[in-house]
């Protein structure tokens, strides 16, 4: 995917696992096999490699692309894939669309021309969201749990760490919430305990 540049970047790769439907979007300087290549390796050795890799550039250049990886990563076995039948290359062509959208949309939000920091934003978001396909979202799918954003994802109500600014006052603030807790539950079971005697 192209895009108008941000300093030394002019490209999106937009990189999606066919199971889970997670992307990865690295912004790059050129759209050389080399470069590419040099990308997906980083992609490969956090998340794994797959088996065989497609791209809407074509044979030829996924082939170059396997080439650069072998001579980088020597046990790596990777085959390219046939031309993709339309359905597929439709779902590849939404998802450079719906980077592109997702991408302008952070870009007038943020009244910002960098759109190579956007990117990570535009990964999480359309990584967070729910895929009607998967029924759920493509992380979730992945790492088998939702995406968390600090304690913004916890049960904590806002009120309670909207001022904490270090794990001692998280800690001392859970340790609140867990006292409070405490003093409830024993109170429950005081009245449990009387209940069961007055049964006697």
């Amino acid at each position: 995917m192209q895009s108008s540049p941000d300093g030394k970047f002019k490209f999106i790769l937009n990189y999606q696992d066919h199971f889970t439907k997670f992307c990865i979007l690295r912004p790059l300087k050129s759209k050389t096999a080399a470069e590419v290549a040099y990308n997906l390796l980083d992609i490969f050795t956090t998340f794994g490699a797959p088996a065989i890799l497609q791209s809407d550039n074509g044979r030829e250049f996924v082939a170059k692309v396997i080439e650069e990886l072998a001579l980088i990563w020597k046990d790596l076995k990777i085959v390219h894939g046939k031309p993709r039948h339309p359905q597929s290359q439709g779902s590849a062509e939404r998802s450079n669309q719906d980077t592109k959208q997702l991408l302008g949309t952070w870009i007038r939000e943020n009244n910002s021309t960098k759109w190579a920091e956007g990117l990570r934003f535009v990964q999480f978001q359309k990584n967070s969201c729910f895929h009607r396909v998967l029924n759920n979202s493509p992380y979730a799918v992945l790492f088998g749990n939702q995406p968390k954003l600090g304690l913004s994802s916890t049960s904590l109500h806002p009120s309670i760490f909207n001022d904490i600014t270090t794990e001692e006052e998280l800690t001392n603030e859970l340790g609140l919430l867990t006292n409070d807790a405490i003093d409830v539950n024993s109170c429950a079971s005081e009245s449990e305990e009387d209940e069961l005697k007055i049964d006697e």
